[in-house]
């Protein structure tokens, strides 16, 4: 199964379980009718973010950046650096654990007083 076929599956899922989702990032290899089928069957606009022509070299995108950033955070939880959970469910655990770790920590951290 190629990943636009996938994504049509995955999308109508999370669109169901998430009713408030209104944008969606996607990168440049899933444009096509899957743009389309996002705004008339699901009411998800779909952007698709691509770099331009001019860019040379190792360029990471700003919207790219957060994927690649949530993905680090994934990798501190060493159970989630290898593929060790048998089910998908204790895989979504996992990662459920991994962002509330993240989260407690963003919360306890000491902020500066104001003045």
């Amino acid at each position: 199964t190629g990943d636009r076929t996938a994504a049509h599956v995955l999308l109508e899922q999370v669109a169901d379980a998430h009713h408030r989702l209104a944008l969606v990032w996607a990168d440049g290899g899933y444009t096509g009718s899957l743009v389309e089928h996002c705004l008339t069957a699901l009411a998800l606009v779909l952007a698709v973010v691509k770099r331009s022509n001019n860019m040379r070299g190792f360029v990471v995108l700003p919207k790219r950046w957060i994927v690649e950033r949530f993905f680090a955070h994934l990798m501190r939880t060493r159970r989630l650096v290898r593929d060790f959970e048998r089910r998908t469910s204790s895989a979504e655990a996992m990662v459920y654990w991994s962002m509330i770790l993240l989260m407690t920590r963003r919360l306890a951290r000491s902020r500066p007083a104001r003045a």
